[in-house]
């Protein structure tokens, strides 16, 4: 049952190895079963002993052959009789010979049920690509990269010692200095540097104040319609989703009260709403500060794009009015820098930051020093600054000629809603129109635009529309998209 082939690439001491361990797993070779002598194999193999060998002390090591003194190689006695469906599947395929039952119990993997709602999704082409209107994309092209490179260049060419140690799990700390100074000056947040958690993205951010501050079964307030993965991370943590409407004043308090008077937290984008862009109200933020002090109940502000506003100085925080300790701070770099980064960041309460940090050293210990120290002088040295100046400008521009080829094109067909701020906007339709599907036409076209129905956790107040980012979509492409997404909408009606 050994065969071995020289024209391979595979080494012959591994091509007996593998025909050894392929013929245990499928039961052709029993525990206790004799094993010819290594000189007798290569004999008849006709190859030198030296592969026999290196194969058989292999086999010998992981426990599938056993050495008895004066007797020989045997197939080790220990081995089960019944071998696991995952051992079939580490040899490198399904097992064969393992029936639907063995003794009484069932070969059916234990899975955990949470993943099955993400599973069962529908495919999003809309995201299969990058181009015009693609959403969650900034312009790398003005991206700085020059400084940036500098900047890595000088902390990797005289790296200090502590870049290649681990680290506080709450982050470096002139990295977090500079993240703090930042939002106390341009965001209105409350903080110290020792509040200041650095993480991979908001994503981890919000996955860890889900571990820290819920437990399963916990009901919580969800925009609706909001940000699907947020709605995700708090699934993955077993919440329990309570839809809340938004409105033109952003998220419904009377009603998330109404729904859901005890609800343990409420996940808001209160300076500018995702998707359809609007900002709370200055009458909504104070009801729900005053809701969360009363309920004991905790709010997880997501700064969405708060950076860029085009019609008026940025939105001051939530966070910024809390006089409670009952706001959680979150923000990320991945829109004003570059997604790659995977670096952002949450604003802690002090009472907490013990227990967020020995999460986060649970997960993954810590964030990279690397780019933690580039991002610490990209920030203190005024260049992140600079860089936010000439991107409002830029994507100020784009979201006009956007606005203006919206208008020529399709005109009274549509509405466009979160104009004012951000990277995208909303083109919303009436209730007859399939967004889905004109969104999957469109991707067809080489137009990455998200449709707005599956932004929505319920069916209540549903409403069609596309996506359309423009942070990565030039001028031309901005012209040329809305001219060819209108002959989408033509040919669909």
């Amino acid at each position: 049952m050994i065969a071995v082939d020289r024209s391979l690439a595979t080494p012959l001491y591994r091509q007996i190895y593998d025909a050894y361990r392929e013929a245990i797993v499928d039961r052709r070779l029993r525990a206790g079963q004799r094993l010819p002598s290594t000189r007798g194999l290569a004999s008849a193999l006709g190859i030198s002993r030296i592969p026999a060998l290196g194969a058989f002390e292999q086999l010998l090591a992981e426990g599938y052959f056993e050495a008895r003194r004066g007797a020989g190689t045997f197939v080790a006695r220990s081995l089960p009789d019944d071998f696991s469906t995952a051992e079939a599947a580490e040899a490198g395929r399904p097992s064969r010979t393992a029936p639907a039952k063995a003794k009484g119990r069932t070969r059916k993997r234990a899975l955990a049920r949470r993943p099955d709602a993400l599973l069962r999704r529908a495919p999003e082409p809309w995201l299969a690509g990058f181009g015009a209107f693609r959403m969650s994309q900034p312009a790398i092209d003005a991206f700085p990269l020059e400084i940036w490179s500098r900047l890595v260049s000088r902390h990797s060419r005289n790296p200090r010692q502590n870049l290649f140690r681990y680290s506080d799990a709450m982050g470096a700390l002139p990295c977090r200095e500079a993240i703090a100074e930042y939002l106390r000056t341009a965001r209105a947040v409350r903080c110290e540097a020792d509040q200041v958690m650095v993480v991979s993205g908001s994503q981890q951010a919000l996955e860890i104040s889900a571990r820290v501050l819920l437990e399963p079964g916990s009901p919580v307030w969800v925009e609706d319609p909001g940000y699907r993965g947020a709605r995700d991370v708090l699934t993955m943590a077993g919440a329990k989703l309570v839809p809340v409407r938004v409105d033109a004043e952003g998220l419904d308090v009377r009603q998330g009260i109404a729904r859901s008077p005890r609800a343990h937290a409420a996940h808001v984008t209160p300076s500018h709403q995702y998707p359809i862009g609007v900002t709370l109200s200055a009458s909504r933020r104070l009801q729900l500060l005053d809701w969360a002090h009363r309920s004991g109940a905790w709010i997880l502000e997501d700064d969405y794009d708060s950076e860029f506003r085009f019609e008026s100085l940025p939105i001051a925080s939530l966070q910024g009015l809390d006089r409670d300790a009952r706001v959680i701070y979150i923000g990320t770099f991945s829109k004003v820098l570059f997604p790659a980064l995977r670096m952002g960041y949450v604003v802690i309460p002090s009472d907490l930051r013990q227990r967020f940090s020995v999460v986060r050293e649970a997960m993954d210990i810590c964030a990279p020093a690397l780019y933690q120290a580039v991002l610490a002088d990209f920030l203190s040295e005024g260049h992140f600054a600079r860089h936010l100046r000439r991107m409002r400008l830029l994507y100020g521009e784009r979201r006009s000629a956007l606005v203006e080829a919206l208008d020529e094109h399709l005109g009274d067909a549509i509405e466009v809603l979160g104009d004012a701020a951000g990277l995208h906007l909303v083109v919303a339709f009436k209730p007859e129109m399939n967004d889905r599907k004109l969104a999957n036409e469109a991707a067809q076209r080489g137009l990455w635009t998200m449709p707005l129905s599956p932004s929505y956790a319920g069916r209540a107040g549903r409403r069609p529309g596309l996506v359309l980012g423009y942070g990565s979509t030039s001028l031309a492409q901005i012209r040329d998209g809305v001219a060819a997404l209108a002959a989408v909408l033509t040919a669909s009606r």
